[in-house]
């Protein structure tokens, strides 16, 4: 299969990686058009699991070390998937929503963040990061195959399909401790650009929250901010089993 580098508007993307490959053909197989293997990929025993879910799933698989050279740049890349880009619609519920985003690796591993404390469905707020950009799925590892993402022009835009949510901004400004808040499903978690954060006049949506931390740095990073966030607002819902950590 001819593949080449990744272009936003193209109709396919990659996903780069053992891990994340896998994360598809489990949780979108219909969405993958090619399984593409390097020839020094040498673990049979997840070769034989890649294969026997692509005979399953009617997918094509193909050795070829040139593709990889295209489509990675990391030497321990054994294996891609070729994916089908799909428009997505948020379902009704708890939401992610993310306003003008702009680099690809904290929207995955905010994704990856998302899937594991309950939440499949993320608002993006463009202009933004690119959900589908292989370097976002490639952080979310693969968290990207089981959640959900719809772009919108515009806050307003979201909150006119979502009017009965209530709206958590995390900003400084007229904010509230997070712990001293009580989160009323159906929620929706909002998030600013990791420069500037919110706009200012998101302190009169909904109600405004903060982190509070040591004065010795000035703010979170965005991932961080976003997973304190969902842990606490989820906090008690998953009957208290430990976390796997993994890097």
């Amino acid at each position: 299969m001819k593949v080449k580098r990744y272009k936003k508007d193209d109709d396919i993307t990659y996903s780069l990686g053992v891990t994340v490959t896998m994360e598809f053909l489990l949780g979108r197989p219909s969405d993958v058009k090619a399984v593409l293997l390097h020839p020094s990929f040498d673990s049979k025993e997840t070769l034989d699991k890649i294969l026997k879910l692509c005979r399953e799933n009617n997918i094509p698989t193909e050795i070829d070390a040139k593709a990889f050279n295209i489509l990675s740049q990391k030497e321990n890349c054994f294996v891609a998937g070729v994916i089908a880009k799909q428009p997505q619609t948020l379902r009704p519920g708890n939401h992610i929503v993310l306003v003008n985003p702009s680099n690809d690796g904290n929207m995955g591993t905010i994704m990856r963040s998302a899937l594991g404390f309950g939440f499949k469905d993320i608002a993006v707020i463009t202009p933004a990061a690119d959900p589908d950009d292989p370097k976002t799925i490639r952080a979310s590892m693969g968290a990207r195959a089981k959640v959900r993402v719809q772009m919108f022009g515009d806050f307003k835009d979201y909150r006119a399909v979502f009017p009965g949510n209530s709206l958590y901004p995390f900003m400084l400004d007229g904010s509230v401790m997070l712990g001293n808040v009580d989160i009323r499903e159906p929620f929706s978690l909002i998030f600013g650009n990791e420069a500037t954060g919110l706009p200012a006049w998101f302190s009169t949506v909904g109600t405004p929250v903060r982190i509070d931390h040591g004065h010795d740095i000035d703010s979170l990073n965005l991932p961080i901010a976003a997973s304190i966030a969902m842990y606490e607002s989820t906090k008690g819902k998953f009957g208290g089993m430990p976390a796997e950590v993994s890097s």
